[in-house]
């Protein structure tokens, strides 16, 4: 289960989407998770998975491993599924006891359900086709116009994508110990929920041991290459606009004309 987290991987490639700007990948991101909020029927959502199932097979990533990702919140998109079908009131199609499930929560849940996914995938993309490194120049480059206001645009880009880095680096130190406690004897899955929370105590407290140490040796690394904020850096490969990003801003901006339409008209 821990190794089924895909959040802050990446998958490396050479297509299309792997070589568009982080920019316009960054801004794609969250105006395509505004749409999954604008939209209100499922006609809008078959749009959406259109274009999201458009955008995975250009990247070449594997579906299986995008798939992966879905697992670790799966309880999430259950609990989601399971209040939204017996909390919203309407015709009731099946009763027993004191529960109800009514159509329009059969709806609801299917509704909420559907725009989780789409909005689990369609994020995770965005890191699973940009670099650690052109992501955290994409991001500070949209912070740039802040600077003015005294935002620290660098040093936030660094610590959103260090935190994005490391959740990998962490979920693997997760797996060792677990491992290492099972192998000493551990038991995480029988018994009931209060047993199985202490159970984690052996968990948690090497895991924090190991994130202060990775969190030092990485403050020493930088300490040693001279890194200081406040300073002005250059980029070894500077960012520039390619008729391929001019392709896919039409394209976003397409998708958005599409969705805004199907919200008007339907």
């Amino acid at each position: 289960m821990i190794r089924d987290i895909t959040l802050g991987q990446y998958y490396p490639g050479n297509s299309w989407v792997h070589r568009l700007d982080p920019r316009i990948k960054i801004i794609a991101t969250l105006l395509y998770i505004v749409a999954l909020f604008v939209v209100q029927d499922f006609w809008g959502f078959a749009i959406a998975f259109i274009a999201l199932a458009a955008i995975i097979a250009i990247s070449r990533v594997p579906l299986k491993f995008i798939l992966k990702g879905l697992r670790p919140v799966f309880i999430i998109i259950a609990f989601t599924l399971i209040v939204n079908m017996f909390m919203i009131k309407g015709e009731v199609l099946v009763q027993f006891w004191v529960f109800h499930i009514t159509r329009e929560g059969l709806h609801m849940a299917a509704f909420m359900g559907i725009r989780l996914v789409l909005l689990i995938i369609g994020s995770s993309m965005l890191t699973l086709t940009t670099r650690p490194i052109g992501l955290t120049d994409g991001i500070e480059a949209l912070l740039s116009p802040f600077k003015k206001l005294g935002l620290p645009a660098h040093e936030l880009a660094m610590m959103m994508t260090i935190a994005l880095r490391f959740i990998p680096t962490l979920l693997e130190e997760t797996d060792k110990i677990i491992k290492a406690q099972q192998a000493r004897g551990a038991d995480f899955e029988s018994g009931n929920i209060m047993r199985r929370a202490k159970a984690l105590v052996p968990i948690l407290v090497p895991l924090f041991i190991s994130a202060f140490r990775i969190a030092q040796d990485l403050a020493m690394a930088m300490e040693s290459r001279c890194y200081g904020s406040g300073i002005k850096r250059t980029r070894m490969n500077a960012m520039k606009l390619a008729k391929r990003d001019l392709a896919g801003s039409i394209l976003l901006a397409v998708f958005l004309a599409i969705i805004i339409l199907e919200r008007i008209l339907i």
